[in-house]
């Protein structure tokens, strides 16, 4: 038995982490075999979607056994018991850790046997906790967004910005959804098991699997991991595949417990808000109105709560959508750069502007900085995981609310630290490589009494 999609460290704060792990049954997954067409988005050339599933690419089977977690500081270790994982959860366990020393480093150990009579494997990492809201302390974390299959750009580790923001040591990650596509051929979708699939082949890319071992993650959920295009909860099935299902997969497949909406705390300097867009909206294709909405009633009275509670010297909502844009013209009306959700989308706006929220999103096929012409309220959108995924956008496109505009791809840093009298946030955009190719610096003054 072996850990070939290795394993997560999500939603860690000050005191607490959750880890998620499977047990597979080989070490390495099926290997990429079928020819990639030039256009990535068509998918493999001569894909054959009834081989069975364990013989596609990137196939990492399932197998039952037990799973024991292990986490060790300079002066704790906290261990569980070994626990039966099955194909009920895809052979996957979710734990929750609590009371934690806050600002501390913990190694993780994660063991897996097939019984107590059998040897034991093992998997290593490490993370760090916040530190508390008291704490002024610097904070670099990174973002990522839209990563299909089939647009790797690196034949043996996969995408080569995992192993880019790897080098950067960020405190934590924030990843904006489209984790998969599962209306993307090389297979589409249509059933329970291809959907897991596509986690396994995404997952045991080896440059994923080294990243995520080692860096916190705060993932959220968008169109493409739970169904298809613009999905909600009316839009119809992927074959067999329906929307519930689609939804308790993502829950199975990451690791994230509780309501899907929350906010997260980094020392004195910085607060991340990590808002849910798919599960209480109203249908996209409904007449804009003040009743129409992406977030629902609940999740923008608890934004607004914690937003207005929140003594953080620099406020961030990451959005797997858009919100200032521009978005194109055409075709689109599922997120808050649309007119299709304009009444929203413009009190949202002036609301962020107002409260001094900056905004990093996800969905976007290409890098960009935009300030809103109206409010002010400036954008952050990180670009695709790869060159073969941007698309949707000209380079030579450059509108009014662009600072800056590159239709590529890459991954956005984003910098917090103290200097003098002065707080500073820093907004940098990466290409693929690892290459700064923009920077946006903003500072406040510190009152210090």
């Amino acid at each position: 038995m072996y850990f070939s999609t290795g394993f997560k460290i999500g939603e860690v704060t000050n005191s607490s982490a959750i880890i998620l792990s499977r047990l597979c049954k080989t070490e390495k997954p099926v290997a990429v075999y079928h020819q990639r067409k030039e256009n990535p988005f068509k998918g493999p050339l001569d894909f054959d979607k009834t081989l069975p599933i364990h013989k596609m690419d990137g196939a990492v089977e399932g197998m039952s056994g037990e799973v024991k977690m292990e986490l060790i500081s300079c002066d704790t270790i906290i261990s569980t018991d070994w626990e039966n994982v099955s194909s009920n959860k895809d052979f996957t366990l979710k734990k929750k850790f609590e009371n934690l020393n806050s600002n501390t480093i913990f190694s993780v150990v994660i063991y897996g046997r097939k019984n107590a009579k059998s040897p034991v494997t093992k998997i290593k990492g490490e993370f760090k906790t916040a530190p508390l809201p008291t704490e002024i302390i610097p904070v670099f974390f990174t973002s990522s967004t839209c990563q299909y299959f089939w647009s790797f750009d690196d034949d043996k580790r996969g995408f080569k910005i995992y192993d880019s923001m790897l080098k950067t040591k960020p405190s934590f990650h924030c990843q904006t959804g489209d984790f998969v596509y599962y209306d993307k051929p090389g297979p589409r979708v249509s059933n329970i098991e291809l959907a897991r699939h596509k986690w396994h082949a995404m997952n045991s890319w080896p440059s994923l699997l080294e990243f995520y071992t080692k860096t916190p993650l705060y993932v959220q959920k968008d169109d493409h991991d739970l169904l298809r295009n613009d999905a909600s909860i009316y839009s119809k099935p992927l074959g067999e595949l329906t929307y519930e299902d689609g939804l308790s997969i993502w829950k199975e497949q990451v690791p994230i417990e509780g309501i899907p909406y929350r906010t997260f705390r980094w020392g004195k300097d910085l607060q991340i808000w990590s808002v849910e867009v798919r599960e209480f909206r109203s249908d996209n294709q409904s007449p804009d109105s003040k009743d129409k909405t992406i977030w629902g009633k609940d999740q923008i009275s608890w934004f607004k709560e914690t937003v207005e509670a929140s003594d953080a010297t620099f406020k961030i909502l990451v959005s797997p959508t858009p919100i200032v844009g521009p978005d194109r013209s055409k075709g689109k009306y599922d997120n808050h750069s649309n007119t299709s959700f304009q009444t929203e989308g413009s009190w949202l706006r002036q609301y962020l502007a107002d409260n001094n929220v900056f905004v990093i999103n996800g969905d976007r096929h290409w890098q960009y900085v935009s300030v809103d012409p109206e409010t002010g309220l400036w954008e952050f959108s990180q670009g695709p995981v790869s060159d073969f995924h941007a698309q949707g956008w000209s380079q030579k496109d450059v509108r009014p609310e662009h600072k800056f505009l590159r239709v590529k791809g890459g991954f956005l840093g984003v910098n917090v630290y103290r200097k003098k009298n002065n707080a500073i946030i820093e907004f940098i955009h990466y290409d693929v490589d690892g290459n700064e190719v923009n920077k946006e610096i903003m500072k406040t003054k510190i009152n210090r009494k």
